[in-house]
């Protein structure tokens, strides 16, 4: 099933149509394996561009929630060389200054004499220093992108790691307007964020699904801790297991079907594996089905009541002159 989901990633946009985006759903209790799964699926965007099997020439990852160089060096250890990074990835830096605190400071300090909202740290960083602000942050993605090398038109892809953490500095309205615009840049091949669902109110998780093409929700798996459940007052203790979870996806095709496909994630250091969980979707398939019984067989006493059933056109009785 990841398969399937890199394939449309790596696919991107028909003419004339919207870019597909991927809206990545987890809590706080699995944000390890939600964040690492978004990684995951970067890094195979990423890979795809360089290896030019993608309609996308690079990814522009905004970066909310973890420094450049997180992402960076998760990158190279999936495989990925300085030349395919150099290349291929460019990094929205909202992490480091998001507000522009630090750049006032070595302002005041003298140390530097210009005030700008977003400046190149290294190649393939560029520090942005004012989040609140969405329309210059679209506009700092737009250019990041326009920036890879391509043949005629060149296409990118967006990733962005929170939209939690944008919440706290922009409205709903703002951001959703902002991954509206992006979804319809005629340059950008697709769109993917995370968001930890069970921070905000339902009503922000349904209108970021309502711009997506696929929603992917990480569950963490709940195991007993092993000495028995420990209960304080209505409290139980669990011990959760943050190397393997639960990966749904549903995917919205062109022609207006959905799907659903259900498969397990495991984490091993710095690798993510999909585990086929045919046994899952069998049992959430059984139980969408009504649990309804038809007895097609008849009892004596049945056939009996029916057989004295008068039906109304039968004559009952003879006729009265």
């Amino acid at each position: 099933m990841a398969d399937a989901v890199v394939r449309c990633l790596r696919d991107g946009r028909l003419d004339g149509e919207h870019a597909p985006a991927l809206a990545m759903q987890g809590s706080l209790q699995c944000c390890p394996l939600a964040a690492r799964t978004m990684l995951h699926l970067a890094v195979a965007v990423a890979s795809n561009a360089a290896a030019g099997k993608a309609q996308a020439r690079g990814v522009v990852v905004v970066a909310f929630d973890r420094s450049p160089e997180v992402y960076l060096d998760f990158m190279r250890r999936s495989g990925l060389d300085s030349n395919a990074l150099g290349r291929c990835v460019q990094i929205l830096d909202c992490y480091s200054d998001p507000l522009g605190w630090k750049q006032n400071i070595r302002i005041q300090s003298h140390q530097e004499d210009t005030r700008t909202p977003c400046s190149k740290n290294k190649d393939n960083i560029t520090i942005f220093r004012s989040v609140k602000d969405v329309a210059k942050l679209l506009c700092s993605i737009i250019d990041l992108g326009r920036g890879f090398e391509g043949e005629s038109k060149t296409y990118f892809s967006v990733a962005i790691d929170s939209i939690s953490t944008m919440l706290r500095y922009a409205s709903l309205q703002s951001i959703s307007s902002l991954l509206s615009n992006l979804q319809s840049h005629d340059q950008i091949s697709l769109i993917l964020w995370l968001m930890h669902s069970d921070l905000h109110e339902p009503k922000f998780s349904r209108a970021f699904e309502c711009l997506s093409t696929m929603v992917a929700c990480v569950e963490p798996e709940v195991a007993d801790s092993g000495y028995g459940e420990e209960r304080r007052g209505n409290l139980s203790f669990l011990e959760h297991n943050y190397s393997k979870a639960k990966f749904h996806v549903r995917l919205k095709r062109r022609n207006g079907r959905v799907k659903h496909l259900y498969e397990e994630l495991h984490v091993e250091g710095y690798d993510v594996k999909f585990v086929s969980a045919s046994s899952l979707s069998l049992e959430v398939n059984q139980n969408l089905v009504p649990k309804v019984q038809f007895n097609l067989e008849l009892s004596e006493k049945e056939r009996s009541d029916r057989a004295n059933v008068v039906l109304p056109f039968e004559h009952q009785g003879s006729l009265i002159n």
